[in-house]
């Protein structure tokens, strides 16, 4: 096991790419906390699996979870940023609303996550793993605010990496392309053949594709790894 009895946290863990990494993250030995907003989909007979609400667009909710985190475990192993929102709104049409709605979640939610988790990564030189999107990296049409925030994930993934080395921690960030998730699925099938038409590889990742990138990154197998960014879509951004 490659994390056995290692603590991580993972934000929007009851869902999605999420799920997928709670779910691997267990597998491999770890004891982790899946933070959401949402009501909790797994069952109470794991010891190893603690459910939390967590907004993490708020600094106090933070702060909670990483005093429970540290008073159980007197330190945490890994953090794994994915909660996110999007809408598809370009600039010209995105309300200030919906924009600051996006950026409290997918960028601050980020900030806020190292910030409140940092001091107890140091005591076990632990390490981050930021869930940016290729849309961090790439362009599409629309989708502003989430364009913006995930591309502030990546420099903030890097600033974050070139920050802490000496303290031991390692910051990485992970963009997914279009992965087979109930948010996906609910935009219909063409949304879904789109994704495959789009994808060079012709299949749609899965959450759990997402989830091994975070366990090489997390685990001591990416002891070398820090500011990387790397990509999991199957080709998409390479055409």
């Amino acid at each position: 096991m490659r994390l056995k009895d290692k603590v991580a946290i993972v934000t929007g863990g009851h869902s999605g790419i999420g799920r997928g990494c709670v779910e691997t993250l267990i597998g491999e030995g770890a004891i982790v906390y899946a933070a959401d907003r949402t009501p909790s989909p797994f069952g109470t007979d794991d010891p190893r699996l603690t459910s939390v609400a967590l907004d993490v667009s708020r600094a106090d909710e933070w702060a909670s979870l990483a005093a429970m985190v540290a008073a159980a475990h007197g330190g945490l192993d890994l953090l794994v940023n994915n909660a996110g929102i999007g809408f598809f709104e370009g600039i010209h049409d995105t309300s200030l609303e919906a924009w600051n709605q996006v950026i409290a979640v997918d960028q601050t939610g980020v900030m806020l996550g190292m910030q409140a988790c940092l001091p107890l990564l140091r005591e076990r030189r632990g390490n981050i793993v930021n869930i940016a999107s290729i849309f961090g990296i790439i362009a599409i049409p629309g989708m502003a605010a989430y364009h913006a925030a995930k591309g502030a994930v990546t420099a903030m993934t890097r600033n974050a990496a070139i920050s802490y080395a000496d303290w031991g921690v390692r910051v990485n960030a992970i963009h997914p392309g279009l992965i087979d998730t109930p948010s996906l699925r609910s935009r219909g099938p063409e949304a879904v053949q789109g994704t495959l038409d789009a994808t060079p590889l012709g299949v749609m990742g899965s959450p759990r594709d997402v989830a091994m990138a975070v366990l090489y990154l997390g685990s001591d197998e990416g002891r070398f790894v820090t500011g990387a960014s790397l990509v999991v879509d199957g080709g998409y951004t390479v055409q």
